[in-house]
């Protein structure tokens, strides 16, 4: 779900939407996330989280990229207006 709440996300950055400022992801290495085991910390498996579920590494990059994108393009669209106001103090 995170990617597709994410493309939400960036498709209102792109539309100029200001009132968005930043994002919180739940990723680690490997996606999904695992109990301790029976033997305990030992039989964990490397880069996958014990409490939520997570993206991926390769699927966070994405999300980051095109969510990078998305500013971008709402600065090429209101990035003078945003200029303006911060020389003017509003």
């Amino acid at each position: 779900n995170q990617p597709i709440v994410a493309r939400c996300i960036a498709d209102q950055i792109r539309a100029g939407e200001r009132g968005i400022v930043g994002v919180m992801l739940e990723s680690n290495i490997r996606e999904g996330s695992q109990k301790v085991p029976a033997e305990g910390p030992s039989g964990l498996k490397e880069g996958i989280s014990i409490t939520d579920a997570c993206i991926g590494w390769e699927t966070t990059a994405g999300v980051l990229e095109e969510l990078a994108k998305a500013v971008r393009q709402r600065r090429s669209v209101v990035g003078g207006e945003e200029a303006s106001r911060t020389v003017n103090g509003n």
